[in-house]
């Protein structure tokens, strides 16, 4: 079969380039995204402190309700400021996102079809919003019920006894913190990958179906080695992404293209 050209009410709006102006185009749009992430850092990094307060009060709301006065400490000299700027560089990659994600767009919209753009647009607008459900997920479900858990091994000093109590690190409060924030969040994007998948027709939703006891058990195990060694957190993304598979079997459903049906094989006499 020969490929079918592009309908006339179809166009694509691009105009014949050099490859000069293509790379041209490129570094512009490279250096406004470049520039909207030097701002964003450093307007992170001047408010540095209070994102790390909030990204560390989940931690000390455990410890009030156990009676501790909330603290982290820090064993050298340069590890606070260092904390402080990769607060900021955490920061800075969720405000300029979306600035980054339209200097792409505009980048590569203009060699995109009608039918095209309007086919990738939902996907632009539902990675970010689907990425910050799973951090927020991780943030005020994930974080309470893993730090309640982590601090119960504290013993107080009794008769003849040893007095066991948590002494967080700021860095390491922090590299845990980024950790299942990034992986929630990636882990989120899952109905986005599979959708797009089957939207240009590379699996399909009955393909989907006939691996989902492998989708499943891959669940856990991706659980198992990006979260910390402990069931609560390992659960708590490992039934999340089986939810997010059993949905993209459904959007997969919604969008992937349709075959037609072949009639009878009635020859003609």
């Amino acid at each position: 079969m020969t490929e079918q050209p592009p309908l006339q009410d179809d166009p694509i709006h691009d105009q014949p380039m050099p490859l000069i102006d293509h790379l041209l185009e490129l570094r512009r749009r490279l250096l406004w995204s470049g520039a909207a992430f030097l701002l964003c850092f450093a307007l992170c990094y001047h408010y540095a402190g209070n994102l790390y307060l909030f990204l560390a009060q989940p931690l000390g709301d455990i410890m009030r309700q156990q009676g501790e006065q909330p603290h982290l400490i820090y064993t050298a000299l340069y590890e606070a400021f260092f904390t402080y700027i990769r607060v900021a560089f955490f920061g800075a990659a969720f405000l300029s996102f979306p600035v980054i994600a339209i200097q792409g767009w505009i980048f590569i919209a203009p060699g995109l079809y009608r039918s095209e753009k309007k086919a990738f647009a939902p996907f632009l607008i539902a990675t970010p919003l689907l990425f910050l459900f799973g951090a927020a997920l991780a943030y005020y479900f994930i974080f309470p019920i893993a730090w309640r858990f982590f601090l119960s091994f504290q013993s107080p000093a009794g008769a003849g006894g040893m007095q066991i109590e948590l002494q967080a690190k700021v860095s390491e409060y922090l590299s845990l913190v980024m950790k299942l924030i990034m992986a929630f969040g990636i882990s989120f994007e899952l109905p986005v990958v599979l959708t797009l998948l089957a939207r240009v027709g590379i699996v399909t939703s009955a393909m989907l179906k006939r691996f989902r006891r492998y989708a499943i058990v891959g669940a856990f195990i991706i659980a198992a080695v990006v979260m910390p060694p402990d069931v609560i957190t390992q659960f708590g993304l490992a039934v999340p992404l089986v939810l997010l598979y059993e949905v993209s079997i459904l959007s997969a459903r919604l969008v992937e293209p349709k075959t037609p049906t072949e009639p009878e094989n009635s020859q003609p006499e």
